[in-house]
C-alpha cells in the first residue's frame, strides 16, 4: 500500500523556521511532480509550492523568498523549508505527489499525505 508520511510540523515563534518532510513508501515505480498545499481554519486550500520531476520549482507569491521546496528522488521525499515564518502561515500543510504505482500498476495523479499542523505564534 502506498503511503505519504509527513513530518516536521509544530509550534514556532514568528520569525522562526521549520522544515517539513513528506516521504513516500510502498510499491512505487516513479514519482512525477510533487507539491505542498496548506489550509488554514475557515479558509480555502492554497497551493504553496510545486517541484517537477526535473527539479523546476514554483512558489506562491505569499511565500516567495521565505519558503523553498526541494526533493530527494532516491529517498522518495519532498521537503518544504520554511523561514521567517509569520502567524498567517499557520495552517495544516499537505504534500501531494503524482505517482506511478508498480503493484497493482496504475497512475495516481494526485496522491495526498495526511497533513501536518504548523502553528506560528508567540
Amino acid at each position: 500500500q502506498v503511503q505519504l508520511v509527513e513530518s516536521g510540523g509544530g509550534l514556532v515563534q514568528p520569525g522562526g523556521s521549520l522544515r517539513l518532510s513528506c516521504a513516500a513508501s510502498g510499491s512505487i515505480f516513479s514519482i512525477n511532480a510533487m507539491g505542498w498545499y496548506r489550509q488554514a481554519p475557515g479558509k480555502q486550500r492554497e497551493l504553496v509550492a510545486t517541484i517537477t520531476s526535473g527539479g523546476s520549482t514554483n512558489h506562491a507569491d505569499s511565500v516567495k523568498g521565505r519558503f523553498t521546496i526541494s526533493r530527494d528522488n532516491a529517498k522518495l521525499t519532498v521537503y518544504l523549508q520554511m523561514n521567517s515564518l509569520k502567524p498567517e502561515d499557520t495552517a495544516v500543510y499537505y504534500c501531494t505527489m503524482g505517482l506511478v504505482v508498480a503493484v497493482p500498476w496504475r497512475y495516481e495523479y494526485d496522491y495526498w499525505g495526511q497533513g501536518t499542523q504548523v502553528t506560528v505564534s508567540s
